[in-house]
């Protein structure tokens, strides 16, 4: 393993430690078809994005920053910084100061719940970095850490749910059994040997990191090769890596250590008890993963293409992690590189039609094969809010008492043919 990180460097380029140089790769000399480039950036600019960065072999592919935001600019990541968090346990543990299978009342001390003592202490480190720690997602505030928000709701292990509290409180973790801050702790152990800048800042429970988007695809790039930055292998405990970048339970198979995995046979979304089969990202490449954060907030790492792509920016539309978001903006990747790289194939053979387009109220839905089987309405972040299972070529859809926004119409045939298009509320 370590030496398959080393081999990936000498293919890698790294931009120097200090300063803003950064090699550029140009579009076309890798055979990408430039004209679809500004179908990309005015995308993302409609969707409120500040910052575009796309890396292939480490070298800038794209860069574009929209409105005032600029390469000095800073902005947070949100939930994309627990990839970073579970990077960080990853270092503390090959230091030795931690084990990922102990009971986190070891490292924080008994009654940091509001659970029965026998239950509290089957939560282990492990259950907070792959979001099984059984306790109440379903509270008041669930970024809330302090013992009367952390319920009971199910054995630790035994039930997946997005909390953040939970997360969190690896922090606390993190600072005390290494007897500095969380901020010169990464600082010492991450930002100093890649170059990153950034730093954690307290907002009400959470613990937000805020860095310059540069910053952000230096640590995608630190992802790309398996925590080896250059030839300096920072992660040394290759194992926990792989464990973090795969499949961590068996309850969603598209999440590994606080990191969401694509091309598994099924996900689950934030705030929802809920499995969806597929993958999370159809357009994606199947070996991508992702530290996916709030609002838009994207790292993006693809290992078979040596791509890494980042998003900061206001949200682009509705939920916790805009997962649909990240989807589309790789259908608009797939056509600025000239393939197709989704697990889904659209067929132009299913024609369909969305009447009218955009509407507030009533819409039909007619179709060119009688091989359509059923009809899928999605949100922005991809929750199905409609399905229904479809004879003959045509169907009606009732969108009046929707929010204003962006949908998705999907149909899936027989033969497990999917074809989509874009649906406007106004």
């Amino acid at each position: 393993m370590l030496f398959s990180g080393i081999s990936n460097a000498q293919n890698l380029y790294f931009p120097p430690l200090i300063g803003n140089t950064w090699d550029t790769i140009s579009p076309s000399s890798l055979g990408w078809c430039e004209p679809e480039i500004d179908t990309l950036l005015d995308y993302l600019e409609s969707n409120n994005t500040k910052a575009f960065i796309l890396l292939k072999d480490g070298k800038i592919a794209i860069e574009k920053y929209f409105g005032t935001f600029t390469e000095d600019s800073v902005w947070y990541w949100a939930s994309a910084a627990k990839t970073l968090t579970a990077f960080t346990v990853g270092i503390a543990q090959q230091e030795n100061f931690l084990s990922i299978t102990d009971t986190t009342s070891n490292y924080i001390g008994n009654g940091w719940t509001n659970c029965p003592t026998l239950k509290e202490e089957k939560i282990t480190l492990r259950n907070q970095l792959d979001m099984t720690s059984g306790l109440d997602d379903g509270v008041v505030d669930n970024n809330c850490t302090i013992d009367s928000c952390l319920q009971y709701f199910a054995d630790a292990g035994s039930r997946w749910a997005y909390h953040t509290a939970p997360y969190t409180l690896l922090d606390s973790v993190l600072e005390n059994v290494t007897g500095t801050s969380l901020n010169n702790y990464i600082s010492q152990k991450v930002k100093l040997p890649t170059g990153m800048s950034g730093s954690f800042f307290k907002f009400g429970y959470n613990n937000l990191f805020v860095s310059k988007p540069r910053s952000m695809a230096r640590f995608g790039l630190l992802l790309l090769n398996q925590g080896n930055w250059n030839g300096n292998q920072i992660l040394t405990d290759t194992a926990y890596f792989q464990q973090m970048i795969n499949t961590s339970q068996t309850l969603n198979p598209s999440y590994g250590y606080l990191c969401w995995l694509n091309g598994k046979s099924s996900f689950m979304l934030p705030g929802l008890q809920l499995q969806f089969p597929g993958s999370i990202c159809p357009n994606a490449p199947t070996d991508m993963y992702a530290a996916l954060g709030a609002n838009g907030q994207f790292i993006n790492v693809v290992p078979s293409q040596n791509l890494v792509y980042i998003r900061m920016g206001d949200a682009p539309g509705s939920g916790e992690v805009p997962i649909f978001f990240n989807d589309t903006v790789w259908m608009k990747l797939n056509e600025v590189m000239c393939n197709t790289t989704s697990i889904f194939q659209i067929n132009n053979s299913i024609k369909f039609t969305l009447s009218p387009n955009p509407s507030n109220g009533q819409v039909k839905v007619s179709w060119n094969s009688g091989n359509v089987n059923e009809i899928f309405l999605m949100d922005y972040t991809g929750r199905i809010v409609f399905a229904e299972n479809v004879l003959g070529t045509e169907s009606n859809l009732d969108i009046s008492n929707l929010p204003k926004g962006m949908y998705f119409v999907k149909l899936n045939t027989h033969d497990g043919i999917q074809s989509l298009q874009r649906l406007i509320k106004n």
